[in-house]
């Protein structure tokens, strides 16, 4: 079992057993950036969001000398407090934190802390499996394999004596130190020895919960799937050695499903082929090959015409813009505003969220970026948005997880459409060491349908979650 850390709540202070906990709020000064929205030196404030997996991410920052120079960053914290330690997550390669100095409100740096001569601080070695973190996209052919895990770890700097009023942190690396990349996720202060720690952002309504395999479709190597409002119908879509393919399979009477039936008006494309969103006889199916700048999206809006799909109108979004050559589309019940997952010039990272409203016209206007809070420096695809309007499901790969992507749940906090809880992991349970995504969830059945990749192999897995809980309601 991978070692379950504790979960730090607050992007800035908070008590737990006694213990203050702040994570650095600003940057003061650096001797290196890469720039940009991944790797960059920002990605060094608030709380770990690569540990406890660790490993290569663009959620931290990636310095310029990383592999053989020197380099320093001095950080601020929101409130001035006492210090006994300070830790800073190393994502690859730890150990090469030299000194640490402290400033208690005069501008003047105190070193606090500092490497001893042939002396190595013990570091936290992954329990992750370095092959079973997975990258994954839309236009994929197949799971590949993401860069190695070399050794993370956290360096929890004890001082002698507690120190007080310190209102900033410089820290002094020598990367020369190790062979390999490094990374820096985070830095942390607290007034007490107990080690700081982190640990994924798991709900407790999901701590119990448990996945089992759907072995309807075990035969079939498949990469996403929708149902129909009522769970008596799935689309999913398969991946053949030439292209994907969509396939449908109906609930009996009986309570089992019906051998799968391909769809073939639904997988006339020469590569992509999959569908998002299912009401009633309508369906939105993706992966046309569209013209860059044109308002076309890949996106085209089928009807069940006498038990077959019929091709209708595409879906059309002024200015659309995605670096991919496909996306990840749910939408509201009513058809009034979209969501996709592409990434463009406005993207936090990878792949972010973005919204469109539907003009009198049926065309959809400019997409808008659903922010930071939802969207990491990293890939976030597979959305399903539930009855509500509020309630988001998702995959990612830029939040503290337990695999290579895990599947999360947001709640829409107001009519904007760019306010949005932190995501909420939904545990263990669910998650694997893999790939997991493409969540659908029955709301009529209260059944959570999703796919997981470990080592190359797909398989459906369900969970029974009540909707209650899912959905938040009171």
């Amino acid at each position: 079992m991978k070692r379950i850390l504790l979960i730090l709540i607050s992007a800035l202070s908070f008590s737990v057993y006694g213990q203050q906990i702040q994570w650095a709020s600003k940057l003061i000064k650096y001797t290196s950036d890469l720039g940009g929205k991944q790797y960059g030196i920002k990605r060094i404030l608030g709380k770990p969001d690569v540990f406890p997996q660790a490993g290569n991410s663009p959620n931290a920052w990636n310095p310029k000398n990383a592999l053989d120079g020197y380099e320093t960053v001095e950080v601020g914290f929101e409130k001035p407090q006492s210090v006994k330690q300070i830790a800073v997550f190393e994502n690859l390669n730890a150990g090469c934190v030299v000194k640490i100095s402290v400033d208690t409100g005069d501008g003047k740096y105190k070193t606090v802390w500092s490497r001893k001569r042939d002396y190595r601080t013990p570091t936290f070695k992954a329990t992750i499996p370095a092959d079973h973190a997975y990258y994954f996209k839309r236009k994929r052919r197949k799971i590949q394999e993401a860069p190695d895990v070399f050794n993370p770890g956290v360096e929890h700097a004890i001082l002698e004596s507690v120190v007080s009023n310190v209102v900033a942190v410089k820290v002094e690396f020598n990367f020369a130190l190790l062979p390999g990349q490094k990374q820096v996720d985070a830095i942390g202060i607290s007034d007490s020895e107990q080690p700081i720690e982190a640990a994924v952002n798991v709900g407790s309504q999901f701590k119990n919960i448990a996945a089992e395999k759907f072995p309807t479709l075990d035969a079939f190597q498949v990469l996403s799937l929708v149902g129909a409002s009522g769970g008596e119908k799935m689309l999913f879509t398969q991946q053949s050695e030439e292209k994907e393919l969509v396939y449908s399979c109906q609930k009996e009477s009986s309570g089992s499903w019906s051998i799968p039936k391909l769809e073939a008006t639904l997988s006339e494309n020469g590569t992509n082929n999959y569908v998002d969103f299912i009401k009633d006889d309508l369906i939105i199916k993706g992966g046309n090959v569209y013209q860059k700048a044109s308002g076309e999206t890949g996106y085209q809006f089928f009807h069940l015409e006498n038990g077959n799909y019929q091709p209708k109108d595409q879906l059309m979004i002024t200015a659309y813009a995605n670096y991919g050559d496909a996306a990840f589309l749910t939408a509201t019940t009513d058809l009034k505003t979209v969501m996709l997952a592409v990434e463009s010039d406005f993207t936090q990272g990878g792949t972010d969220f973005y919204f469109t409203k539907r003009k009198e016209d049926g065309t959809f206007g400019l997409l808008q970026n659903m922010g930071k809070i939802i969207n990491s420096a990293d890939d976030d695809i597979s959305p399903q948005l539930l009855s509500d309007g509020k309630t988001l499901l998702f995959s990612s790969n830029g939040f503290s997880a337990f695999g290579g992507y895990d599947i999360f749940v947001s709640y829409r906090l107001d009519d904007t459409w760019k306010n949005w809880t932190e995501p909420i992991n939904l545990g263990s349970g669910i998650n694997s060491l893999g790939y997991d995504g493409a969540p659908f969830y029955d709301e009529t059945n209260e059944v959570l349908y999703f796919v997981t990749d470990v080592d190359g192999k797909s398989a459906i897995h369900l969970a029974r979650i009540p909707k209650q809980t899912l959905m938040n309601q009171k």
